[in-house]
């Protein structure tokens, strides 16, 4: 088969997985006023692709390989957004990297600057489908946000590593006492102030620093600053230096982690989460009174998958 018709008989394989999948999830998850959902990640070993639903706007990309045909993305997208009735302006294409030898993710790639309200429950998130690989809110943690909420009134929250709040939201909503959002980038601490703006939650209790989170770790103890929950779900790589080494999350977890605990006040509990594929958690490592893996809990059924867990994720008691 030539090159061309390989590729039409691919973006119509995965345009027909897609459409069943919406039809399938669609209804229910507007029923619970989800907007946000996954239709599509790498199921069919030839088609390298992840396609994401984003309240009327199609994100398609394809994970980076070496061999990669400029003109097979937009081949794919072009035939999902044809099954789903999507206009063109609504189809954003993304190239999706990992590991830290194939660069950062969270460069800008675009400078559109245009951000959509989405729903999830009833909260809303703003996105940006178009100027970075990642829009601004990951919903393979809906469930996780839910437990947040409902442990969160008259808590003080920490949200470490924030990236847009949407944790933040939850706790705040739930009826935390206070909030304490942390972020090195300043457009994620920006964004995080829009999106407690859009759900009318801004208040002085809610607060923001822009700090990397190993510096802010270290204020907070010199200042006894102290928490009652807490979410702790970092890059598995970053610039961060550790010891003269970059952050690392398989090995420098521990560390990190171990901070966290010496801001939690006694039984206060930390969601921990990571999407590093190999990732080992060594319990005798930490600090804490238990340790709870409760991936499969917090995995929603739009991610579940045979070949690879979106994340995993612990509950863990100080």
């Amino acid at each position: 088969m030539e090159t061309s018709e390989k590729y039409q008989a691919q973006a119509q394989m995965l345009a027909n997985r897609v459409k069943k999948r919406f039809k399938h999830l669609h209804k229910r998850f507007a029923k619970q006023n989800l907007e946000v959902f996954r239709l599509y990640d790498w199921d069919i070993p030839e088609i390298r692709a992840v396609v994401d639903w984003y309240a009327g706007h199609l994100v398609v990309a394809e994970y980076a390989r070496k061999q990669s045909d400029p003109d097979w993305l937009p081949l794919m997208g072009q035939a999902v957004a044809q099954a789903l009735d999507v206009p063109q302006a609504n189809l954003h294409l993304k190239i999706r990297k990992a590991g830290i030898k194939d660069g950062a993710r969270y460069q800008r790639i675009n400078t559109k600057n245009k951000k959509i309200p989405v729903w999830e429950r009833d909260l809303q998130f703003l996105i940006n489908p178009s100027d970075y690989v990642d829009t601004g809110l990951f919903s393979d943690h809906r469930e996780t946000r839910m437990m947040v909420r409902q442990m969160s009134r008259g808590k003080d929250f920490l949200n470490l590593y924030c990236y847009t709040g949407a944790f933040t939201c939850y706790a705040a909503k739930g009826g935390a006492a206070s909030t304490l959002s942390v972020d090195r980038s300043e457009t994620a601490i920006t964004w995080v102030k829009e999106n407690l703006a859009l759900n009318q939650l801004s208040a002085s209790c809610h607060t923001q620093v822009q700090m990397d989170t190993f510096d802010f770790l270290k204020k907070a103890l010199r200042l006894e600053h102290r928490y009652d929950l807490a979410v702790v779900d970092p890059p598995s790589y970053s610039t961060t230096r550790l010891d003269n080494m970059h952050f690392d999350i398989a090995k420098d977890y521990p560390f990190l982690l171990n901070q966290v605990f010496k801001l939690m006040r006694l039984g206060s509990t930390v969601f921990f989460s990571t999407n590093h594929q190999n990732f080992l958690l060594d319990e005798n490592k930490l600090d804490a009174a238990d340790i709870k893996e409760i991936t499969q809990e917090t995995i929603p059924e739009d991610y579940v998958s045979k070949k690879k867990q979106i994340h995993r994720c612990w509950r863990i008691t100080c």
